[in-house]
């Protein structure tokens, strides 16, 4: 930047300058005016040559126009100070932030910032509908199809892609959250697509129903849920767009279409995990199952008892999950299942507290010396997810560091083991800890009754990927499993009615919000991501989760994704329906487009 003038410093330079000299006089000249007049020179010598004339005294006028000259400069750079700092406001933390051109810039009122619940997704846009009514909706998919705007539809956003996200436009279903009706006789409910899960569960508890299956948390929208394959855990129990048995969906070339298994049911199952391309989902109806409580028993295990236990595992519970602690050999297997309408739940006296059960990690803080300020909570009242992230902050990519977390955790639930009792849709929810980047593959495991084992070949060769390339891989490595679905764009999609699949997440949190932090993690998080995609993917037929599925930026890596798409799931078919339901693509985005290219020949 230009340094502002001094201008005590250039006033005094300019009249130093500038100053009218004095007349010079020669000095012989001098002593001759001195003297007494002498007779004039004989006539026979030239006249000495006149002395030249004194320089006329300089005005006053020309330093006066070059002071005003440097004083307006002076005045023209604060003045453009000023505007600067008034037309580019930093907000409170941009000392924390690093510098970027024009970031601060002011925004226009009428711009919607939308962000994923990590806030690794994030878009900004003029655009972002909330309709009450089914004819709010038609009447704004109508309109946005003959102006060809786009309208991508976003659920809670949660997924940790932001799979729903557009600049260009996004409506969103909060306002149509009504149950419409439920009939206890076939055990179905009928919905706004923009209810969430808890809140249709809160409903569904005084007709004594509930949801067959859940994902570990409880703030998806249906909609959202059913539109890109979530799952919950279980053998025998499929993914929750299996549930699923009607739709409402408003399309921009067909208007508001039903379909349903008997009523154009290829369609139907094309749509049930149609990624919010093939129509804005209105209304859902969902079977259900009597409400029920389950007991849930974590136990830890390793490697060496889950090969010998697993099939009898998969076919003894109705849920069952287990989490592996990289650098350690524990495996946390954590079982649910029915209480029992005769014995009732079981009675165990845990050996540890909770208390003595978060000694560990504790600890870890106290000798780390992290005391919390006044604005934070006590860490006696941290929950165990909130205490990992403490310690994940002091050096999250510090292999040896994340080593020491992991063996807290581990620590941890051998102090946890026991049973706990509940309403299904209380037992079957995870605390995932706090914002994360996060992939997960779905593979083929074999059948319940004769399951491959390959899903713990993944894990073991996983596990040696991480100490191999000593990456800072905190816990847990999570897997479950489901029985498959016949929604064709669904990762667990099959046509075998017996197969089984596993389902593996690898994780790095996010436990600071300093950027330049983050932009480390969010890197070496995509180097493991990497490894795994490049080591045991193909290898195993495993395909990431559409809600945490990202787009490579490499044009190479991108092609290569798109045929990879290709021959598992049918693209073609998916198309011609995004081609025929959605001519000018005003449900689409970026990431839809560049993982399903639509070419002039669909």
């Amino acid at each position: 930047m230009l340094r502002a003038l001094n201008p005590k410093r250039t006033l005094k330079t300019l009249l130093h300058t500038h100053r009218s000299p004095k007349t010079l006089i020669p000095s012989s000249i001098s002593r001759s005016l001195s003297s007494t007049p002498t007779s004039p020179p004989p006539l026979s010598q030239p006249p000495p040559p006149p002395p030249p004339p004194p320089p006329l005294p300089q005005s006053s006028s020309s330093t006066e126009a070059e002071i005003r000259k440097y004083l307006g400069y002076t005045v023209l750079l604060i003045g453009c100070g000023i505007a600067t700092y008034y037309s580019f406001p930093f907000p409170v933390n941009a000392r924390d932030k690093k510098a970027q051109i024009f970031r601060y810039a002011p925004l226009p009122d009428d711009l919607h910032t939308v962000s994923n619940w990590s806030g690794t997704h994030e878009v900004k846009t003029r655009t972002f509908l909330q309709p009450e009514s089914l004819e709010e909706l038609e009447k704004i998919v109508k309109e946005a199809n003959e102006k060809k705007q786009r309208i991508r539809p976003v659920g809670s956003g949660l997924s940790p892609n932001g799979i729903g996200l557009s600049r260009a436009g996004m409506v969103n279903l909060a306002l149509m959250d009504k149950v419409l009706e439920v009939d206890k006789g076939k055990k179905t409910v009928r919905v706004q697509a923009g209810i969430r899960v808890q809140q249709l569960v809160d409903a569904l508890k005084e007709h004594g129903l509930t949801l067959q299956n859940f994902a570990s948390i409880r703030e998806q929208q249906i909609g959202g849920i059913v539109q890109v394959g979530a799952h919950g855990t279980g053998a025998r129990l499929p993914p929750i767009d299996e549930q699923v048995t009607s739709m409402k969906l408003v399309t921009p070339a067909k208007g508001t279409i039903e379909i349903s298994k008997e009523k154009e049911p290829e369609l139907f199952y094309l749509a049930r995990c149609g990624l919010g391309g093939l129509g804005v989902v209105a209304e859902v109806t969902i079977q259900c199952v009597e409400r029920h409580e389950l007991v849930e028993h974590t136990v830890v295990s390793d490697m060496k008892e889950i090969k010998k236990n697993h099939k009898k595992l998969l076919s003894e519970n109705k849920h069952v999950k287990y989490l592996y602690i990289p650098y350690t050999d524990t495996v946390v297997v954590v079982k649910c299942n029915p209480v029992s309408k005769w014995s009732g739940p079981p009675k165990f006296n845990p050996k540890y507290s909770h208390d003595e059960a978060m000694q560990h990690p504790t600890a870890g803080l106290v000798t780390c010396r992290i005391v919390p300020d006044g604005s934070e909570p006590d860490i006696n009242e941290l929950s165990f997810t909130e205490l990992r992230d403490k310690l994940l902050t002091l050096d999250p990519l510090n292999k040896d560091h994340i080593v020491k977390v992991n063996q807290a955790e581990a620590e941890f639930w051998r102090k946890s083991e026991g049973y706990r009792v509940g309403w299904s849709d209380e037992i079957l929810g995870f605390d995932c800890g706090g914002q994360q980047w996060v992939s997960e593959t779905c593979f083929p495991a074999g059948t319940l009754a004769k399951p491959s084992m390959k899903e713990l070949e993944y894990i073991e060769e996983l596990k040696q990927l991480i100490e191999k390339e000593q990456i800072p891989a905190p816990a847990p490595i999570e897997q479950r499993w489901t029985a498959c679905s016949k929604s064709p764009m669904s990762p667990a999609s099959c046509t075998d009615e017996n197969d089984i699949f596993s389902w593996v997440g690898i994780i790095m949190y996010l436990p600071t919000m300093d950027a330049r932090q983050r932009k480390e993690i969010t890197d070496e998080f995509f180097h493991y991501r990497h490894l795994t995609q490049l080591r045991l993917w193909d290898r195993y037929s495993a395909f990431e989760h559409w809600a945490k599925i990202e787009v490579p930026k490499d044009k190479d890596e991108l092609a290569a994704l798109q045929e990879r798409l290709r021959q598992r799931f049918p693209v073609d078919a998916y198309n011609k329906a995004r081609k025929e339901l959605d001519p000018n693509r005003i449900l689409s985005n970026v990431k839809l487009e560049k993982l399903f290219p639509m070419s002039e020949t669909v």
